[in-house]
């Protein structure tokens, strides 16, 4: 049974004392396999056994401390808590003797037992290295993500919704994006109420500073809600889209807009705005040498991304007929320290970037700083007299800039100082994900036209500051 590494910065002490942890019981697993402790050698085991017991006391209450943890990892505390002390009657059994012969460690010969004995301890040194270097990695980047975090927290600092406190739902508020806009939605003192499918660890994971509910039918009628934010869905870029894979991507998209739609009609008090997430995948695929530029006006086309996404939006537009203003946000390729961008880095950082595909491909992409810098906009537009600017419809949620996958791959390896030759052919992904290999080999050359004619101005409008703000 294996968990996954934390990844917060809070979490780099965590993997510090995890590898020492590890390597101490290497210590003792290829100790005891190969020599016996005599006398004070014995001792010296009891003391970093005793150590050993310390470390992993102080270790659960830095996870408390620090994070939710899964079942998964429980049961894994207590499988190990049981070879704990099955360890500890195994020297209770045996010290005694050690320590009354003379002090020495003596070799032994090798027998099944000790032979298993060293490989775990092998195979826990070799977690330990693997924790020490991602706390060492931790440890690096604080430097870098604490200048981020300033600058995040200034903008957070600027950013307005609402002419005064307002009560706002989201969902989708533990994902990538979600994250920044319910820490801004907070900075800036609006009442947020989070739906998650796990409401104990949103709790958590924002410092109960917000409301939980683990589902629609959980918020009464009478509930206040001035805005909804619906940014739940499950990941597009995974298992190949077969018609059960289609369906769960519906449902964790369309049938969970219904359920708030279905909200809204039975609500005492409606809301007066419902800003609802899609994608640019709305628009299809657009050949490389289509040099249209595709405005929120554009056709869609008669394929599943772009279906999904239709429904997705007629799903959320069906709140107009009980007087809310709804407006769909089709995002690009949203750019920050997760999501998608770390992974597309990865070949690159190790010098193996380059043209994916023909690398002809359009790319759209945005900041996730504006992302949540454009709810802002439409949250304080909507508040607005005149009837322009509380206009319903699509807006596109892409930096003016749009460039070729590979100018792409090219401009995050000059800024890592990689080379960037190495092309990937499209026949493996194409082979490997069928249909959803279009989300890598083709396009789309999106703007951002209604966003900026409403006065909007981009952060980072060009992939080269976009990228040195968030690799530095």
């Amino acid at each position: 049974m294996t968990e996954a590494l934390p990844q917060p910065r809070s979490a780099r002490l965590e993997l510090s004392i995890h590898s020492v942890r590890a390597l101490i019981y290497s210590l003792l697993f290829i100790g005891l396999a190969g020599w016996l402790w005599h006398g004070l050698w014995a001792l010296l085991l009891l003391l970093i056994f005793a150590l050993e017991i310390v470390l992993t006391l102080w270790d659960f209450v830095i996870e408390d401390r620090s994070r939710l943890l899964p079942a998964s990892e429980r049961i894994t505390h207590t499988v190990l808590a049981i070879n704990g002390g099955a360890f500890i009657m195994l020297l209770i059994l045996n010290v005694p003797v050690w320590m009354v012969q003379t002090s020495m460690l003596q070799a032994q010969d090798w027998s099944g037992l000790t032979i298993f004995l060293a490989l775990c301890g092998v195979g826990v040194g070799l977690s330990g290295i693997r924790d020490a270097l991602a706390a060492q990695r931790l440890y690096q980047q604080e430097d870098r993500n604490n200048d981020q975090t300033n600058e995040a927290t200034s903008m957070l600092n600027t950013l307005h919704f609402n002419h005064q406190s307002a009560s706002v739902l989201v969902t989708g508020a533990t994902g990538f994006i979600g994250q920044q806009l319910v820490r801004a939605l907070i900075a800036d003192g609006q009442r947020v109420t989070v739906l998650s499918r796990n409401p104990k660890q949103a709790a958590w994971l924002f410092d109960a500073k917000v409301s939980c509910i683990g589902s629609m039918g959980e918020l009464p009628d009478a509930y206040p809600l001035d805005v909804i934010i619906n940014l739940a869905g499950a990941r597009i870029l995974g298992w190949r889209w077969s018609e059960k894979r289609k369906a769960e991507l519906r449902l964790s998209r369309v049938a969970l807009t219904d359920s708030i739609v279905a909200w809204i009609a039975r609500a005492n008090q409606k809301p007066r705005l419902l800003l609802s997430a899609s994608a640019i995948g709305y628009y299809g695929i657009q050949e490389p040498d289509d040099q249209r530029e595709l405005a929120e006006d554009s056709p869609p086309q008669p394929i599943f991304m772009s279906q999904l996404c239709q429904e997705w939006e007629a799903a959320a537009q069906a709140a107009q007929q009980y007087g809310v203003h709804v407006k769909c946000m089709r995002f690009g390729l949203v750019l920050g320290q997760q999501g998608a961008l770390p992974m597309m880095l990865l070949p690159i950082k190790l010098g193996l970037g380059g043209a994916l595909g023909r690398g002809s491909q359009c790319l759209s992409w945005i900041h996730v700083d504006d992302v949540v810098r454009g709810i802002a906009h439409l949250c304080a537009i909507d508040q607005q007299a005149d009837v322009e600017s509380r206009q319903d419809g699509a807006y596109n949620f892409c930096a003016p800039e749009s460039l070729t996958q590979k100018q792409f791959s090219q401009t995050a390896a000059r800024i890592l100082g990689r080379p960037c030759f190495m092309p990937t052919p499209a026949w493996p992904m194409r082979l490997a994900l069928g249909e959803q290999a279009d989300l890598l080999l083709e396009g789309q050359r999106v703007i951002p036209r209604r966003l900026q004619a409403q006065g909007f101005r981009f952060a980072y409008p060009d992939l080269e500051s976009a990228l040195k703000n968030l690799l530095k």
